[in-house]
Parts: structure tokens; sequence; C-alpha cells
């Protein structure tokens, strides 16, 4: 069988993870079986679509690398296709024109709940008369099109991850809905989402339909669809929803569920499709868990995807990402932290690149995300720094004030200091005071950066030497001591 998947996401709103994992793993099983990667828009939604969800959309999938190899199409482009399968079932005898008013059905749900009975259509006008038509369309009234389900009939069918899955026709909620009432010169109105989707998947000669496990009701209605149209029924496999700590299905109620929210925190594209792709699938090895997604296609299936929900770690992607970050070559980190550098407000610009780039090799093993730098590298952006509680204990203890008055006139003495200068004069200073090289070294950061602990001292100096910094911070240091 020729492997055809697709991703078909709605321009109502932002790319959200639950359409990106799933984005990941149809494009997995695609490249996995040298198949095509169909992306379909669905934008039949008129009021809530939006170009601008399209568009985050589409560049959200290109930043992920889950580049499509057919589309994007869109339903908007063929609503004439949906026409024709109303017409055919209508043909059939398999579809009817409903003339129910919202008031009546309104009524029928009550009742329904009165009685204790799960809420679903009657089907009270599936064998309406000529004359019945007729006196409803004398009164204005404008038709649904229903589609008939057999309340008696169990749906079956083989999903690659559940297993045998059946579902009652009864339970499916009465004959459905396959088109609104017309609002214009059309014979019908505006196809709804199961039969647009599966004449779209028949069309596209879609193989494997791999969706979210919410999707399950839907693909009993959307099997009777194609038996009623007379064609073949593609393969299903319903993935496992990605859950939040509690267990509930992750939504926008846990802060951040857009692919671009993601970007914005700093995550890194590849530690983020890493992440998805272990999000209800382990790679063979289960060792392995950090991997590209070409080395993930070679592996991947669909019998290794689990059926219960997949929780999200933030810890986890924290973890993965800062693995991303602490492989990347110092030139290519940099690249990435200017941004977020500049929407800081930190004077970027006016850095030689040199001096940036060893800046990120001095705070890369810090950083979780691309945002963390923005806090570990204040201190080498701001005039003066602001001294922690431990730090300025120490600075009042005897004997500091005589360790940074040294090293102020020693540095103060000459243009600018090297790594072997650095060492040399920390050395002399342990010496020349009789003290113990680490209370002269904690000395120094502290009046560096206003902080006991950081990254290399040696480093963080020199590039503070370069800018000039250092003279000022140790003479600032002294004059807090002495005030």
């Amino acid at each position: 069988m020729s492997v055809r998947v697709r991703i078909a996401p709605s321009p109502t709103g932002n790319l959200h993870i639950g359409t990106a994992r799933t984005a990941v793993f149809n494009w997995l099983f695609a490249h996995r079986h040298q198949g095509v990667f169909v992306l379909r828009v669905e934008d039949t939604d008129a009021a809530r679509s939006r170009p601008e969800y399209t568009e985050n959309i589409k560049s959200g999938l290109e930043w992920l690398g889950l580049n499509w190899d057919e589309g994007p199409f869109f339903q908007t482009q063929r609503l004439d296709q949906y026409q024709q399968a109303i017409q055919t079932l209508l043909d059939k005898g398999l579809a009817y024109p409903c003339y129910c008013s919202p008031e009546e059905l309104d009524e029928m749900r009550e009742t329904q709940q009165a009685k204790g009975q799960a809420p679903g259509y009657d089907n009270r006008h599936r064998n309406l008369s000529p004359s019945e038509k007729e006196k409803f369309e004398a009164e204005g009234r404008k038709p649904v099109i229903r589609f008939k389900i057999d309340g008696d009939r169990a749906i079956a069918w083989k999903d690659v991850i559940r297993d045998t899955v059946t579902w009652q026709g009864c339970d499916l909620g009465g004959d459905m809905v396959i088109a609104r009432a017309a609002e214009n010169d059309e014979p019908y109105g505006q196809a709804l989402y199961n039969l647009a989707v599966v004449v779209d998947d028949i069309d596209m000669n879609i193989s494997h339909v791999i969706r979210g496990e919410d999707h399950i009701a839907n693909t009993a209605k959307q099997i009777l669809l194609y038996e009623a149209l007379a064609e073949e029924i593609p393969i299903f496999a319903h993935t496992p929803l990605i859950l939040n700590e509690e267990g509930r299905k992750l939504s926008k109620r846990d802060g951040v569920t857009s692919i671009d929210d993601f970007r914005k925190m700093g995550f890194l594209p590849e530690a983020l499709v890493n992440y998805m792709t272990l999000l209800g699938w382990t790679f063979p090895d289960s060792t392995k868990e950090i991997f590209t997604l070409e080395e993930a296609a070679q592996e991947f299936d669909l019998d290794r995807v689990n059926k219960a929900g997949a929780k999200f770690d933030w810890d986890k992607l924290d973890w993965l990402n800062s693995q991303y970050l602490h492989q990347m070559s110092a030139d290519k980190l940099t690249d990435l932290l200017i941004p977020h550098w500049q929407e800081a407000g930190y004077a970027v610009d006016k850095m030689d690149r040199d001096w940036l780039e060893k800046l990120t090799a001095l705070t890369a093993p810090t950083l979780n995300r691309l945002t963390d730098v923005i806090k570990e590298t204040s201190v080498f952006f701001v005039d003066s720094v602001e001294y922690s509680s431990e730090a300025m204990d120490l600075l009042q203890q005897e004997g500091v004030a005589t360790v940074i008055t040294e090293i102020a006139e020693q540095v103060n003495n000459t243009d600018s200091i090297g790594e072997d200068d650095a060492q040399a004069l920390i050395k002399q200073v342990t010496k020349s005071q009789k003290v113990k090289k680490g209370l002269v070294m904690r000395s120094l950061r502290a009046s560096l950066t206003g902080e006991l602990h950081g990254p290399d001292l040696t480093q963080t100096w020199l590039l503070l030497n370069q800018l000039g910094t250092d003279k000022t911070r140790l003479q600032q240091t002294l004059d807090k001591i002495a005030g």
C-alpha cells in the first residue's frame, strides 16, 4: 500500500501543541514508509477562520521541520465536491432534508432529559411525505441535510493503536447533520466536518488517518459515510491525548498550548519536536531520548504508540532543550540569543561579535531555555550591580576591603588583562594579603557581579575588563564598603 497521510488543522487559532504532535506522528509515519505528507486547511468555519491563523499554522510546521509534500489544500476551494457528495447521498436515499426548528430541537432535548434519556435527534423527519415537505417549505423553513444512521448497527474497525474498536449506532446521537441549511443560491448549505473530511480523504487518496483519540466517535460516523459513498475505508490510528499534570486534556487553562508560545519561551524547534515525539511513543532503544526527526523516522511505527494519555512534563522538556543548547556552537547559539538580548533592551548591537560569542560560551552551560540568557547575562549589560545579602555579608568581612583595594590598584594600572594576568594577580593578592585564595576569588566575584555564585570567574572578569566595567565595579564596591 502506498502511504498517504495528512494533517488537517482548522485556522480558528494558532497551531496547538496537540495538532503539532499529531503532525509529528503523521510526518514520521510518512517518512518511515516513503509516503506522502499532505497539509489540508479545514477553513469552512468562516466566522472564526482567519488568514493570520493559516500563516501561523504553516510557519509553525515549517519552524518544527515538518515540511509537507502536497498542499496546502483549502476546504473553501472544494465546496463543489461536497455538494456533489450530498446529492449522491440524497439520490441513494441515505440522506434527507430535516426541517426541525431550533425551538423544536430544544423541546425534544428537554423532554429526553426529563425522561433520563441520552440527548440525540429522534429522526422525526426521516420519512416525511411530499406534502409535509411542501408545508414546511411554505412556512419558509430552510432544511439541514441529515444522514441516516441505523441505531441497531454496530460499527467496528481495527484501529492500529487500539486494536478492535466497536461503536453502537444508537450511541451516535441519531441521524447526523451533514450540511447546514442553505443561505444562498446553492442547492444545499455548507457541508459539515464529518462529510467534508471524508470527501477530502477520498479525493486525496489518504491511506491512513492518524489523529487524536477525541475523534473516535467521529470515526464511527465517517465509516458509515465511506460505506454510503461506496469508497474504500482508510486505516485509522487514534493517538493518546496530551494531558496536564492533573491528568486532564492540556488546554489554554494550562497557560501555554500554541507552538508560537513555546518558541517565545525560548525552546528550540529540534528540542520541542523531539519532546513531542516522546509524548506517546518510545524509541526502540528506550534509553535513547535525544534524536532528530530523521533518526526517529527510521524507527517510527504506530505499533509503538501508547494507548494511555501522555502527561506533559515541563522539567523533561527543559532538560531536553538544555541538551540541544549545550551542544550548539557558540556562533550558532549567539545568533539565536541576539533577538532575546535585543528584546530585553541590552545594547548588543554595540558589542563586538567575538565578545558576544565569548559571553555565549560562558553562559551556555547554565541555559535551559534561550530566554534564560536575559537573567544569566544581565550583569554584563548594567552600569552598576546590586549586591545579594550573602555577597554583602562577605564584602563587610575584615580584610576584604584591602583585598579589593589591591586588585583595583593593579587593574587601574593596566589597559587590559589576559587569562594569565588574571590568575597571576589573584595569586599575588593571596600572597601579599596573607589570605586564602578562596576569599580573594569570592571577594572579586562579589565585587564584579554582586553574587557569590556564577559561571567561570576568570572568563567573567576578562569579559568585563574588555568593557572597562571591572574598574568601575571594583570602585563601586569600595565605596559601598566605606559608606
